[in-house]
């Protein structure tokens, strides 16, 4: 047993600790560190949040937590570590943390599994034509069972982003399809460790004008907006596919659009800009576009393998033991 010495604050909103923290998470949790009554804050600013501060070795983060600023580490002179049992901590960490030495960690690997799943799901659902034979398959029940096109062996699949999530598909893509090649555009990453995952890569233009069916998932950056634009989409061959389970912003919707609507594109996506769409807009009526409110990631049970995660992360923090998935200041310039 480990002996409970370290202050922990879960910091996240009541909702998200309810769905992340079940009696086998919370008797972890009582185990391995002090926590407060109530265990879970949702603001550092009354004067309840304060006196935690003042003795939080561990902030233990979620969605809904509230940005730290200087001001809150400045009133937590004992904190050691910011675990977050999700994903990105662009928006909660601020850089002086690391400047501290504060240990900052992610989950976010855990929240990759099910985009990575959901993203295989629309390639494979790409590669039979969906969602335009679904749209006409009571017309032609049987036709579409003979048509050459409809298959995924064989075919190229580009990868936009070898990131947790793009490196997850790449493998999912060559273990589960017989994809005649998986094609990889990111310019933080080599040759070498795109080959060794049993891809290629390549330029952007060449991926889009290659691929069968293109991925996307790349970080939303200032540098990534509207990647796909236009110019890039007119790239792409015709019946091709664009799926987004990424962000909205990495394309430009205006231009999605106009290709969408003569019918030379397929697109399925899971996030838009702006999201949701507005009414009217003529992708959600398209049969050749298939749209879901932003289900990939994480829900239900999936979102407590992250807090079981970032338990992993305190437990491994207790006993003096390096982080398994730390977050580096330098990532957050190329991160999600």
């Amino acid at each position: 047993m480990v002996p409970r010495e370290h202050d922990v604050v879960v910091l996240m909103s009541r909702h998200t600790f309810g769905l992340q923290f079940h009696a086998p998470q919370v008797e972890r949790l009582r185990a391995l560190a002090r926590v407060g009554d109530p265990i879970v804050l949702d603001e550092l600013d009354s004067a309840e949040a304060r006196r935690r501060l003042a003795t939080a070795d561990v902030l233990l983060t979620s969605w809904g937590a509230p940005a730290l600023t200087v001001e809150h580490l400045d009133a937590a002179p004992r904190l050691r570590a910011v675990l977050h049992a999700a994903g990105s901590v662009r928006d909660l960490v601020p850089p002086e943390a690391w400047d501290r030495g504060i240990r900052v960690t992610t989950a976010a690997e855990e929240n990759a599994r099910p985009v990575a799943e959901f993203a295989l799901a629309a390639i494979i659902l790409a590669g039979k034509g969906v969602p335009a034979v679904a749209a006409r398959a009571g017309a032609t029940p049987r036709g579409w069972r003979l048509h050459d096109d409809l298959s995924n062996r064989g075919r190229t699949i580009g990868v936009v982003g070898f990131s947790r999530i793009g490196r997850r598909v790449t493998r999912l893509v060559q273990e589960v399809l017989e994809p005649g090649e998986v094609l990889v555009s990111d310019p933080t990453v080599t040759a070498e460790e795109v080959a060794a995952a049993g891809a290629r890569l390549v330029g952007l233009p060449e991926l889009l004008a290659s691929a069968d069916v293109v991925s996307l998932h790349a970080p939303a950056l200032p540098s990534t907006r509207h990647l796909v634009g236009a110019a890039e989409l007119a790239l792409m061959r015709d019946g091709a596919t664009l799926i987004n389970t990424a962000r909205g912003s990495l394309v430009d919707t205006a231009a999605l659009e106009r290709e969408c609507v003569t019918g030379r594109l397929q697109a399925l996506l899971d996030v838009t800009d702006p999201e949701p769409l507005p009414v009217g807009s003529p992708l959600m009526a398209l049969p050749n576009v298939l749209i879901t409110p932003h289900v990939a990631g994480s829900l239900g049970s999936e979102v407590r393998r992250m807090s079981d995660a970032a338990l992993g992360e305190l437990e491994r923090f207790v006993r003096g033991e390096p982080p398994l998935s730390p977050v580096h200041r330098e990532h957050l310039e190329v991160s999600a």
